[in-house]
């Protein structure tokens, strides 16, 4: 076997971001994580914007939730991050007013360009417009936005943006029909 030359796979992120990033990891692991579910929002809340999140007050996350880098979070009103969602947040995320991130989704702003020898980190921000809804175990991809009132199905993968008022299910996510509400 050839050897690598891993000389080139250089870390692009600054050692004041590793370090930032293990302090925010022990802080939510000690501090955040064994609340139960019926207590603690505001405490997590103040955690969150402890190390840099954008949050109203009326937010909701869950102690099981994994947040890589709460400095790229904002959240508005009534936004939720359900159970065990996984914030893979190396770019921003927001999530709008209304808006409901289901148990133990996805939401990934990073991957590497494989059209490139060393697959270099590359990055997009995730948006969820106002009143939008991603269903339980989705896989939400870098660069995408769920327009305003969207849902996006239970166990779906949404790597393009998703229209308002639609709803989409599958695997790559597919249009299955516009979202109608009756008041």
């Amino acid at each position: 076997m050839s050897k690598v030359d891993l000389s080139k796979y250089k870390n692009t992120l600054s050692r004041k971001h590793q370090i930032a990033r293990l302090l925010w990891s022990v802080v939510w692991l000690v501090l955040a994580r064994p609340l139960p579910r019926s207590i603690g929002n505001t405490w997590k809340l103040m955690l969150l914007r402890l190390f840099g999140a954008k949050i109203h007050a009326k937010a909701v996350v869950y102690s099981s939730v994994r947040v890589y880098a709460p400095w790229n979070l904002e959240m508005h009103e009534y936004a939720c991050l359900a159970p065990e969602v996984d914030c893979y947040n190396v770019a921003k995320v927001t999530i709008g007013a209304h808006a409901t991130v289901s148990q133990k989704t996805y939401l990934c702003t990073a991957s590497h360009d494989i059209t490139k020898s060393d697959n270099p980190l590359i990055t997009a921000p995730i948006i969820l417009k106002d009143q939008s809804w991603v269903g339980a175990s989705a896989f939400i991809g870098l660069g995408v936005t769920i327009g305003q009132g969207a849902v996006v199905g239970a166990t779906a993968s949404v790597y393009k943006d998703v229209e308002f008022w639609t709803v989409v299910g599958g695997n790559p996510a597919k249009f299955i029909k516009k979202r109608v509400i009756n008041d």
